[in-house]
């Protein structure tokens, strides 16, 4: 059976690409709504495209918050697995779903699992751009110097001693005047607090830019 949620994500036609989840859900059946989490969980799994993977993830949540539950032969109650909410509660987001999946197929749909499954996707959605954007400042050589700083003497970044020198006894210090392209945080760790995160498929980046 073909994925329409998936044909949405993969097209190259902007007008498919651009259609909501919601579009699709309102008119969809539970049946078909099972379906398409099925497919789009195999979908995610499998899938190497950054953008493909985090946008299937977030109709999944979709899909389980918003409109399974409002599906008239959803179950009102359920049962949610300890074992699925303890790997929800340390972030093993992946076990919680397995989890939580196995619970739906045993006791057939619930607003209960669902609502697990929405906050187990959502969470691994955000925690899939937050790995990636790790990733992205891990890569830069000039950045790594930041995950290995274990005790103040480690920072590499130093007061330049001009600054803490006075031209004379009655002036002030020198000002340091910073013309830069991006918004800087210096009193962090002098790095650009907007990263871009290149989510969008074909190399079009996503991220803004901070101007002060």
């Amino acid at each position: 059976m073909t994925s329409h949620l998936i044909e949405i994500i993969t097209s190259s036609d902007s007008a498919t690409r651009d259609r909501s989840v919601d579009a699709f859900a309102r008119g969809a059946s539970l049946a078909e709504l099972l379906a398409e989490c099925a497919s789009l969980d195999t979908f995610r799994r499998a899938s190497s495209n950054l953008y493909e993977r985090v946008r299937a993830l977030f109709f999944l949540y979709a899909i389980h918050r918003f409109h399974i539950p409002r599906k008239p032969d959803v179950q009102p109650q359920g049962f949610i697995p300890w074992e699925g909410y303890t790997h929800l509660l340390q972030r093993r987001f992946e076990e919680a779903i397995d989890t939580f999946l196995k619970a739906q197929a045993a006791q057939g749909p619930s607003e209960a699992i669902s609502s697990a499954l929405a906050e187990a996707y959502r969470r691994l959605g955000f925690q899939t751009l937050a790995d990636q954007v790790r990733r992205s400042v891990r890569s830069v050589r000039g950045n790594q110097w930041m995950f290995r700083v274990g005790h103040p003497a480690d920072q590499p970044l130093r007061v330049r001693p001009e600054l803490l020198r006075r031209p004379a006894a009655d002036a002030p210090f020198p000002i340091l005047h910073e013309t830069t392209p991006v918004r800087m945080d210096l009193s962090h760790s002098a790095w650009s607090d907007i990263f871009f995160l290149a989510a969008c498929r074909r190399g079009i980046s996503c991220g803004p830019v901070a101007v002060n």
